[in-house]
């Protein structure tokens, strides 16, 4: 069994990754998904939720914002995310100011709105995620 996975993180403005991993962690519908060199194959759909990556020991972190699907082979491990950000690049201080603003949103339309609201209770997952990441990288 090889100890490296191929990583492709792609949304539908760009490539965000494609490197060789040790280790993927993703969130899957059910929940969170492991996978290392000689996985299985499966196909799965994605939640809003936090994925890692282990490249030379170190865990790398992505906040997958919304849904999409991962193809899991033995030697590849392919997420396609309808929205996702690197953590590195993730700015805490802005995601801060995006989960007040999707907090305020949210309490505004609770009264109002089902739909409206489901949609603001992700928008502020989506931000608590990030700054879980982003706080990571401090």
């Amino acid at each position: 069994m090889a100890d490296m996975i191929r990583l492709e993180l792609v949304t539908p403005e760009r490539l965000l990754l494609s490197e060789d991993v040790e280790e993927v962690i993703v969130p899957g519908v059910e929940g969170d998904l492991g996978i290392l060199p000689g996985h299985t194959p499966l196909l799965s759909a994605l939640r809003v939720g936090e994925m890692t990556y282990r490249k030379g020991g170190k865990n790398e972190y992505v906040a997958i914002e919304g849904g999409g699907l991962i193809e899991i082979s033995s030697d590849k491990v392919i997420v396609l995310a309808d929205a996702a950000e690197l953590g590195r690049e993730i700015n805490l201080q802005e995601a801060i100011e995006r989960k007040l603003q999707a907090e305020s949103a949210l309490k505004n339309e609770r009264q109002q709105d089902a739909q409206n609201f489901r949609n603001m209770e992700a928008r502020l997952k989506v931000e608590l995620t990030k700054i879980n990441i982003a706080e990571k990288y401090k």
